[in-house]
């Protein structure tokens, strides 16, 4: 009997289906595990709110449980606590509460310690959901005020953005922290691409799970002329390349220009015929708002204008800044009597 060579990649069907099934187990038993939280934190909720039990009896329960069920895990004094608090959080909140149960426990606390507001818990489970973000990314993101950098400072695109890819809104950001590059202050755009380069695994994770790399300098050929873009990238969601022009000091309107005439090239000869047309951003040190705004507006290619900052930004001066915007925009009861 002959046995034939059977290439490696013949076998990924069946490699893709155990990956699939150890996926769905590994959830099932967290949605489990979390609806068990759940249950044991309205329990208790409910006696401490109807006076059958005081906050003592939470210590008391978490003995009795270490006595009667040894190698149980994670059920001490604090731990209970928690699963009241995640419940009485949580339940009165149709919304947001079936969010909770597609994420780890130590995702769903660092979220609940952590934000301070309603929305900000909703924006923070729904993005780590998303971006499968990991335990460490999760943290991160909390230290960069990742929520009230997108509150305060949306992201600023074309009229065309809007019209082609309306879920780019959702998708792109207004800056992009890129701390771990540890890039000095007077920098060249070679050292900065070159850092990203050698950090694509993090540059990637900011930038947001559905980005896929396709190459730095990639190049353009227009006429007989050579050009080279600074990075090429994919996205699968918009179904789309991204272009990312890196400059290292502040945003010039002339600059759209030159991006916008890559992405002609790049419709014109990179994409395909199911893609859509690419998107472009300006990366830059920094930007004026209003220049911003000016260059924007009258832009006839999809394209954004977006800071990179290398150090992790003053959280607690950003935080106070979001608490004066939510009293600006707060409702007047006086007009509203």
């Amino acid at each position: 009997m002959s046995t034939s060579i059977i290439h490696q990649d013949d076998f990924s069907e069946i490699t893709q289906l155990i990956t699939s099934a150890r996926q769905r187990a590994v959830q099932a038993v967290n949605t489990t595990l979390i609806e068990l939280y759940w249950q044991v934190g309205q329990t208790i909720s409910h006696k401490i709110a109807q006076a059958e039990w005081g906050d003592g009896v939470v210590a008391q329960l978490a003995e009795h449980l270490a006595r009667t069920q040894p190698g149980l895990r994670g059920f001490t004094r604090p731990n209970l606590f928690r699963m009241r608090q995640f419940y009485e959080t949580y339940q009165a909140d149709v919304i947001v509460s079936p969010l909770v149960r597609q994420l780890p426990w130590t995702h769903n606390i660092i979220i609940l310690n952590q934000s301070k507001r309603p929305e900000e818990r909703e924006f923070y489970l729904r993005l780590a959901i998303r971006e499968r973000w990991s335990k460490r990314e999760l943290e991160r993101q909390f230290k960069t005020a990742l929520f009230e950098r997108t509150v305060l400072n949306p992201v600023k695109v074309t009229p065309l953005v809007t019209q082609i890819h309306p879920d780019a809104l959702s998708i792109f950001k207004d800056s992009y922290l890129v701390e771990f590059l540890d890039l000095p202050e007077s920098h060249a755009e070679a050292d900065l691409q070159r850092g990203l380069l050698q950090r694509l695994k993090d540059f990637l994770i900011e930038l947001g799970r559905d980005f896929c790399f396709l190459g730095s300098e990639y190049p353009l050929q227009v006429g007989g002329r050579d050009f080279a873009l600074d990075l090429l990238f994919f996205h699968r969601g918009l179904n789309c390349l991204v272009a990312i022009e890196l400059k290292v000091g502040r945003f010039e309107p002339e600059y759209l220009g030159k991006l916008g005439f890559y992405l002609e090239a790049l419709d014109r000869d990179a994409k395909k015929p199911h893609e859509q047309p690419a998107i472009g951003v300006l990366l830059c040190a920094s930007k004026d708002d209003e220049v911003v705004e000016y260059a924007l507006s009258r832009s006839l290619s999809p394209a954004l204008i977006a800071e990179y900052q290398t150090q992790l930004p003053d959280k607690a001066l950003l935080q106070a800044k979001l608490h004066e915007f939510y009293l600006q925009n707060a409702p007047d009861e006086d007009a509203e009597a």
